[in-house]
């Protein structure tokens, strides 16, 4: 998943961090002077320097500056948006939409530091700072929103004759800004008006909470294991297990955490079924206790909310909202797709646990298969059927080697290189990060620095992600791009190797895509490094196809203590079992896809999101044995922001183009190293960013829109009536 910083707005960041914003006069002199003064003293304000074009003082910063920089930031920007708004020249493209490009630097700043306090560094004393701040910085969305003035000279530049005579890439820019300005209440006056800020304001409180209760339940809940409850664990579990209850004060004992990179292995290998069931409860009940951090409650009111404001703008309801400038254009689009896989995700979940209960049946365990079970017994009937055993491949998953493969694909693909930065040379936020150059390898000249924190520890929120702390523009000069990458692997003993799954390789290599997006960029203007939803994860699953080519299996697949490369009949297995358990995947994703649209063109009025949950599941035919990838009260896409909020469908979106372009490589004459496709790829659907409209990007790559039966293929489903995208 990729974190945005800057989604379609300058001022966004925010929306990306809580939800939507205009300046004032009174008083700016003095608050000017605050500024200076909080500038000269606040090193999360001062100016980048070192080398790299200037770097983040990771090192300097502190709980303490959060709350002035964040206020010093803000006043900062509402002078320099009200001195564009009462300019008293005519509206033009430079003194209006770059000059709104422009502003905002100092908050910019101020937000790379807040993002790693709030999901790298998260800690209760943070909480209590982030809980203070998100109605204050809600509101500024919304002064920034209801500049009426500003939105006046937008809208004067959107609708003039000039526009036309722009670059294309510059008329996008135009769109964009004043879209993000209509869709989000600048059009509404009066009493209106006030109420859309309102609703803002509530929701950065709502979304605050929601994320912060998650945290909290993933912060308390961890299981001790006693040496004689480690009934099937593999070594490399064992070991990180031991690391984890050590690092929490209960050496000798066996911490299994309330996070994925922990539940899943457990769940697949513990011969102890009472735990299995367990952590289970413990991990997909987060949020759903019933005790101070449940969200069920928190959920009824943010739909409220959200479905009112979307009612002010003259929408139905939210999903319709949020649809209106993605891919899809409408939710039923998006639900069309969704419905036409959905019934063979079933049907293939049926085969999975008949083959399950088989097993459990001839081995005489006397159970019907529970969801508990379904990881463990996937993993036997793995076995059984291509006699491939997760945990033997993973004795090949070294994730310093899986490191040196994506920068042999970069490199390949992208004409990039990667080279580890001495320590010291670049300022850090924890030990555990390591940082790279890259440069483009024919001209020799510096790309930017990839940033990689890869191991899960207390105050990190879960799962994994990409950001940028500085992306690529050229209107002021090009500076080095600052881009992340963010993981949650289970850290092992010190100078052991750290072992992941196959599953985790695959989101190592995603997570990467986006990285390489970001470092790819070549755009002019902040706002065109934006994302659209359902197709900004488009990038990012096609990289991970370069995981399973032979390049990549014959030099970076070695076994963690001989050496040897991964041998041929194992390769073999690994990819004819390429479908394996095809059925638990999309079924759980598309659950949570479902669930997630469906509640957003729901009627909110009376909802009770956890009697909605389960019987919308109900009426879909979900199978018992399997449950939402993200179940709502922990659905952080959709309630803790609102980035993938009636939006989650978008990875399958994007997953159709995926399969359809993987197709393409696949025909190539090089295959996925083919240097004409990686060409044309890096220009139509890496470097352009948002610049162009996503679906003409994909045209001029493909030479044609993308088509379902590519996906259906890759899943191992038949290929029904063809839904086009």
């Amino acid at each position: 998943m990729q974190k945005v910083s800057f989604p379609l707005i300058k001022f966004a960041v925010v929306a990306a961090l809580l939800g939507p914003l205009v300046a004032c006069q009174h008083g700016i002199n003095e608050q000017t002077a605050h500024l200076q003064s909080e500038q000269a003293v606040n090193p999360l304000l001062a100016q980048w320097s070192g080398p790299y074009d200037g770097l983040p003082a990771f090192e300097q910063m502190s709980l303490s500056q959060v709350k002035p920089a964040l206020q010093a930031g803000m006043q900062r920007q509402l002078t320099e948006l009200d001195a564009i708004a009462t300019n008293p020249e005519p509206p033009s493209f430079e003194n209006t939409i770059v000059a709104y490009e422009r502003s905002g630097k100092d908050l910019d700043r101020v937000f790379t530091y807040y993002g790693i306090l709030r999901s790298n560094l998260s800690s209760p004393e943070f909480r209590v700072i982030q809980k203070e701040m998100a109605p204050q910085l809600a509101a500024f969305n919304s002064r920034i929103i209801q500049n009426d003035k500003l939105f006046d000279r937008i809208k004067t530049v959107y609708e003039s004759d000039d526009l036309k005579t722009l670059r294309a890439d510059q008329q996008r820019l135009v769109y964009l800004i004043y879209d993000s300005f209509a869709s989000n209440g600048a059009t509404l006056s009066g009493e209106e008006k006030a109420r859309y800020a309102a609703i803002n304001l509530e929701l950065s409180k709502l979304h605050t909470q929601f994320a912060n209760n998650v945290l909290a339940d993933e912060e308390n809940y961890v299981l001790f294991l006693e040496p004689g409850q480690l009934g099937g664990l593999p070594e490399s579990l064992v070991k990180a297990a031991a690391q984890a209850a050590k690092d929490r004060g209960q050496e000798g004992k066996f911490a299994i955490t309330n996070t994925r990179s922990s539940m899943d292995p457990f769940l697949t290998f513990s011969t102890e079924r009472g735990l299995r069931e367990k952590v289970w409860r413990t991990y997909y009940s987060r949020g759903d206790n019933g005790d101070a951090n449940d969200n069920n409650a928190i959920i009824a009111h943010i739909l409220k909310l959200r479905h009112e404001r979307v009612n002010l703008l003259g929408y139905d309801n939210y999903a319709q909202w949020r649809l209106s400038n993605r891919m899809a254009k409408n939710p039923e689009n998006a639900m069309k797709l969704m419905e036409s896989v959905w019934p063979a995700a079933i049907a293939r979940v049926a085969e999975e646990v008949g083959d399950m209960q088989a097993i459990a049946d001839n081995e005489g365990a006397n159970i019907r298969i529970q969801p508990w079970d379904y990881r463990f017994y996937a993993e036997k009937v793995r076995k059984a059927k291509y006699d491939l055993d997760s945990n033997e491949v993973k004795q090949y998953l070294q994730l310093d080697k899986l490191r040196e493969a994506m920068f042999y694909v970069a490199g390949r693909v992208f004409n990039f290189t990667f080279s580890p930065v001495p320590a010291g040379t670049v300022p850090v936020f924890h030990a555990d990060v390591q940082v790279f150059e890259v440069k483009d390898k024919d001209s020799g000249e510096i790309v930017g620095l990839w940033y990689l924190d890869p191991f899960a520890r207390q105050g990190k929120r879960s799962g994994a992600w990409a950001t940028s702390y500085r992306s690529y523009t050229s209107f002021d000069g090009a500076k080095a791009v600052l881009s992340s990458n963010n993981s949650n692997f289970v850290k092992g003993a010190p100078g052991e190797a750290v072992l992941i799954s196959w599953d985790d390789a695959t989101t190592f290599f995603h997570e990467f895509g986006h990285a390489l997006h970001a470092l790819s960029s070549k755009v002019a203007y902040p706002t065109l490094n934006s994302g659209v939803r359902d197709y900004t994860e488009f990038q990012s699953q096609l990289l991970e196809r370069w995981l399973l080519t032979d390049e990549v299996i014959n030099n970076y697949l070695v076994h963690h203590k001989t050496g040897q490369p991964i041998p041929s009949e194992l390769v073999a297995k690994i990819k004819q079992a390429a479908t394996f358990n095809e059925g638990f995947k999309t079924t759980e994703y598309l659950a949570s896809a479902l669930i997630d649209l469906k509640l957003h063109m729901a009627d909110p009025a009376n909802i009770d999101a956890d009697a909605f949950e389960r019987d919308t599941l109900a009426a879909l035919g979900m199978p018992e044995e399997v449950v939402m990838r993200h179940r709502t009260p922990q659905f952080g896409h959709v309630f803790s922001g609102e980035g993938y909020s009636a939006g989650y469908y978008g990875y399958m979106w994007a997953e159709v183009l995926t399969s359809d372009a993987a197709q393409a490589f696949a025909d190539a004459p090089g295959g996925f190293y083919d240097q004409a496709m990686a060409d044309k790829l890096v220009k139509h659907l890496f470097s352009v960013r948002n610049a162009q409209d996503p679906a003409k990007a994909y045209r001029d790559f493909r030479g044609r829109d993308a088509k379902v039966d590519a996906l259906m293929r890759d899943r191992g489903f038949a290929v029904g009536k063809s839904v086009k995208m």
